[in-house]
């Protein structure tokens, strides 16, 4: 019996199974050395060794963190020549580090458990140490470069950094408190009319046997420095003798890190820069008369702020809030709003000049409003003029101020109008200016005039308030640095 040979269609069909076998079969070893190297990439790295520290529980923290040998523990490749160079130099490390803390004669064992052949676990490395005593502080020295100072006020500075000195013998000896009490003096002095002092000679002699540490530092104040004029930098659209009389510098004053700030607070908080930065030049300038430059980013000369909201009581809300900074004409700075509710329409403008020499400063202001009320409307206007005066710790003003009230509606009152001339005066003794915790705040007004309608009647108004600050210790938060608690008390 014949056979027929495979016909080209079916060749074909067998050519092309037999090729995507063997391309299937080429697959395999890749797909097994991928799934190798992915299982071997999610497999944590195993860490050179373990390091344990057996020291007390006020030094172990310390070790734990900062000994060379932590830099090295993530490093599995680590081979063993680098590992026994690293034992030799942990001693002394772990010694350079006890010293620190006031322990220079510890005493410091460092084993190595090698690893067991065929395990998985890494060598051990243990750090035994027994501090000793700690040294004490027994003499602290508080020199000052230069002659005996003349002056009284220099006088009472030094001694205040001395009476303030964070080391005082009998306390532990640390290099951080004894880096913390070199910097308090000489903050104290950078402060507080020597911005240039410095630290001259410093020297801490610690006797290890005897666990006694000597201090002495020498502190070169430099020249007293005064405030001399401002100089602005980067202003454009206005006037510097304007930032000038806004700063309030105390020209000619010894020089106070404290005043600076607040001069830099206030020019701020002006609404004419956007950011400011007060620095005292001491390069190649008189110190009696250091210039104080000014660096500023002055604000736009118009600005639209809008907003909208929603109320229970009142429904929507929107609002807007314009300002100019120099109105043509008078240079004042004026700040419009308009504000419209179901219940409440207001439209109120208040434009305020420079202040003088003084700090005396010229305002005015106006307002239309129309209120809801009852069954009733109420359009009211008021118009008020007067002077306003702005110091560290006391503002003043006084006004001539007249109102008037037309109502609408069933049963309404009858319109009204009233003059009357109005003096107010706050003072604010606080521990800080923008966040205190300690202080009292006092104001008051007083307010004289007469109705004009319906009839004239003379009237008195007072108002007192009263703000006290009672500190209550440092609460420590969940997250965050620990702040300063307070109580207040407030009257009215």
């Amino acid at each position: 019996m014949s056979r027929n040979p495979p016909t080209p269609a079916l060749w074909s069909a067998l050519l092309f199974s037999s090729l995507l076998f063997l391309q299937g079969c080429s697959l395999l070893p890749r797909q097994e050395a991928d799934a190798q190297g992915s299982a071997a990439a999610e497999r944590p790295a195993q860490d050179a060794f373990t390091l344990v520290v057996h020291a007390p529980p006020a030094i172990r923290p310390t070790l734990e963190r900062h000994l060379d040998l932590q830099r090295f523990r993530p490093q599995p490749d680590l081979q063993p020549r680098e590992l026994t160079r690293l034992l030799a130099a942990a001693d002394d490390n772990a010694r350079e580090l006890l010293a620190t803390l006031g322990y220079f004669s510890p005493t410091l064992t460092v084993d190595l458990a090698p690893a067991v052949p065929g395990s998985s676990t890494p060598p051990t490395i243990t750090i035994s140490v027994e501090p000793g005593p700690q040294t004490q502080v027994v003499e602290a020295e508080v020199e000052f470069a230069g002659a005996p100072p003349d002056n009284v006020q220099t006088r009472r500075q030094h001694a205040r950094i001395r009476n303030s000195w964070l080391l005082s013998p009998g306390q532990p000896f640390t290099q951080t408190d004894w880096d913390n009490a070199k910097n308090q003096g000489l903050r104290q002095l950078q402060t507080r009319r020597h911005p240039t002092a410095r630290i001259a000679n410093s020297r801490a002699e610690v006797d290890a046997d005897i666990h006694q540490a000597r201090l002495s530092v020498t502190y070169d104040p430099g020249p007293l420095y005064r405030f001399g004029p401002l100089r602005v930098e980067g202003s454009q659209r206005y006037d510097p003798d304007g930032a000038r009389r806004l700063a309030r510098l105390p020209t000619g004053t010894e020089y106070d890190e404290a005043r600076l700030l607040d001069a830099q607070l206030r020019l701020a908080s002006s609404g004419y820069y956007d950011a400011v930065f007060l620095t005292l030049d001491t390069e190649g300038t008189d110190p009696l008369a250091a210039p104080v430059v000014a660096q500023v980013r002055e604000a736009p000369m118009q600005k639209l702020v809008s907003g909208v909201g929603l109320s229970t009581d009142s429904g929507a809300r929107l609002s807007l809030d314009h300002t100019h900074n120099r109105l043509p004409g008078i240079g004042w700075r004026a700040l419009s709003k308009l504000a419209l509710d179901r219940n409440t329409k207001r439209l109120g403008t208040e434009w305020m000049a420079l202040p003088d020499e003084e700090g005396w400063r010229w305002f005015s202001g106006a307002q239309l409003q129309r209120e809801t009320t009852g069954d009733y409307e109420v359009n009211s206007t008021r118009l008020r003029a007067g002077r306003s005066q702005s110091t560290d710790h006391i503002d003043r003003n006084y006004a001539l101020q007249f109102d008037t009230a037309r109502s609408q509606g069933v049963n309404a009152p009858p319109s009204s109008a009233a003059l009357s001339a109005q003096f107010g005066w706050t003072g604010r003794y606080f521990n800080n200016p923008t966040t205190p915790t300690r202080g009292y705040g006092v104001a008051w007004e007083l307010g004289v005039g007469t109705t004009l309608r319906p009839q004239r009647d003379p009237f008195v108004r007072l108002l007192a308030r009263w703000l006290h600050y009672q500190p209550l210790g440092r609460v420590q938060a969940a997250q965050g640095p620990a702040r300063q608690s307070r109580l207040a008390w407030r009257a009215e």
